[in-house]
C-alpha cells in the first residue's frame, strides 16, 4: 500500500469494462488509488490514463504485474487471457479482481483456484448481479427463512437479436470458451446458486444450439463485427442442474431466438415456505397467509449507489480485513465446472456427473 494507507490498483484492459472499473474505484479515492493501466492497444490505455488521471501506462500486463507499487490487479480482458494473467498476478503477490467467467473452461479456472489456495491474497470474480438492489433484498429474506427450503429454481436471459461482435473473439470457442452460456449464462448461474444457498451441484443435462450465428443472423449492436472471422459457438443453451441435496436449477440463455422477450434477466425461486422472483428492476416475494396467496413487491431502493460500487467496495474491504469475498475463486470454479458439463452433455447427449475429485469439494 502507499504511505497514505491506500490500496494501489493496476488495471489490465482499458476497454469498456476497464473504464467501468476505473469509474467506480475512482469514487472510492479515500480507500484506493488507480496507479497504473495497460492494454493490448496502448493508445487506449493512454486515453484512459488521461481520463482518470492514472500516472503510469505500463507497456504490458507483465510489466504492470511486476511493479512493486501495485497491491491489486483488475483483469478485464478476453476470456482466454484470464487464467494466465490471474495466476501470474497471484503468484506475484497481488490481490486479483477478475471479470467473468473466471476461466475459459474449468481447467483454466482450476489453475486460478489452486493459485488462490496457495496464497493469502484476495481473489474475487466480478459478478456484479449479486450486488444489485433487488437480489440483495431477496437474499435478506432467504436468510431470514421466509422461503424455507429452496427446492427448485429457474433462471435465464433471452436476447432476441443480440449476438455480439460476430467473427471476433466473442464468437470463437478457442478464445471465448462459448457463446451466451459462458457470456451471460454465467451471470444467471452464479446468482441463482448464490440465492439457493450455494448447494453442491452433482450432475448436469444440457443442450446447445447454433441456429442463427452460423447464418450471420441475430446480430446485436455490441462490438464491431469481423465478417472475415468465425462463428463456432452456440446462440442458445438450455440445461438442468441437480444438486447434492436434491434441489434443481433450470438455466436457459440465448443471444438470438425467435421469442417474445424483453431481453431481461430473470430468476424464479421456489421454496417450501415461499417463493421469490427477480426480473430486471422488479422483484416479488410470494407467500401464503390465511390460505391466501400474498405477493409483496420488492423495489429498488431510492438513491441506490449501484451494484458496481458495492462490488468495488467489497473487494477493498476483503483486502483490508483479510476475508474471503462472496464471489470467491471457488464459486468461479464451480460455475466453470457446470458450464463445461453443459457443453459436454450437449456433445454426448447424456447426463454428465460432475467430478470434484481434482478439487476436493463443493462450494
Amino acid at each position: 500500500m502507499s504511505n497514505k494507507g491506500k490500496i494501489r490498483i493496476g488495471i489490465i484492459g482499458a476497454g469498456n469494462i476497464g473504464s467501468v472499473h476505473a469509474t467506480e474505484f475512482s469514487k472510492l479515492a479515500e480507500q484506493c488509488e488507480i496507479a497504473a493501466i495497460t492494454d493490448a492497444y496502448l493508445p487506449l490505455a493512454q486515453e484512459r490514463a488521461k481520463q482518470f488521471s492514472i500516472p503510469v501506462v505500463a507497456a504490458s500486463p507483465e510489466e504492470l504485474i511486476a511493479r512493486d507499487d501495485i497491491d491489486a490487479v483488475i483483469i478485464g480482458v478476453p476470456n482466454q487471457f484470464h487464467a494466465p494473467l490471474a495466476v501470474q498476478a497471484i503468484e506475484s503477490g497481488k490481490h486479483v479482481l477478475l471479470e467473468k467467467p473466471m476461466g475459459i473452461n474449468s481447467e483454466a479456472a482450476r489453475s486460478i483456484l489452486r493459485a488462490s489456495e496457495a496464497s493469502d491474497k484476495v481473489v474475487m470474480v466480478a459478478h456484479q448481479m449479486r450486488w444489485e438492489s433487488i437480489p440483495m433484498q431477496i437474499k435478506e429474506q432467504i436468510d431470514r427463512g421466509e422461503l424455507g427450503r429452496i427446492y427448485t429454481a429457474k433462471t435465464g436471459w433471452y436476447r432476441r437479436k443480440g449476438i455480439p461482435g460476430w467473427g471476433t473473439w466473442f464468437t470463437r470457442m478457442d478464445q471465448s470458451g462459448g457463446g451466451p452460456l459462458i457470456d451471460i449464462g454465467v451471470h444467471m448461474l452464479d446468482l441463482a446458486l448464490y440465492l439457493m444457498g450455494n448447494p453442491k451441484p452433482v450432475s448436469v443435462y444440457g443442450s446447445t444450439y447454433a441456429e442463427f450465428g452460423p447464418n450471420r443472423k441475430g446480430i446485436g449492436t455490441w462490438g464491431k463485427p469481423n465478417w472475415e472471422g468465425e462463428y463456432d459457438v452456440e446462440d442458445l443453451a438450455t440445461s438442468l442442474i441437480k444438486m447434492e441435496d436434491g434441489s434443481t436449477l433450470s438455466l436457459e440463455v440465448s443471444w438470438a431466438v425467435h421469442m417474445d422477450t424483453d431481453n431481461t434477466p430473470f430468476i424464479h425461486l421456489m421454496g417450501s415456505e415461499g417463493g421469490a422472483s427477480y426480473r430486471g428492476d422488479k422483484g416479488k416475494l410470494l407467500t401464503e397467509k390465511f390460505d391466501r396467496a400474498i405477493d409483496t413487491d420488492i423495489i429498488k431502493q431510492d438513491n441506490d449507489e449501484g451494484e458496481r460500487l458495492r462490488l468495488s467496495r467489497h473487494f477493498l474491504d476483503c483486502i483490508r480485513e483479510g476475508k474471503q469475498p462472496i464471489t470467491s475463486a471457488l464459486t468461479g470454479y464451480t460455475n466453470n465446472l457446470i458450464l463445461d458439463a453443459i457443453y459436454e452433455s450437449s456433445r454426448t447427449g447424456s447426463e454428465v456427473k460432475l467430478d470434484w475429485s481434482s478439487q476436493g469439494g463443493g462450494n
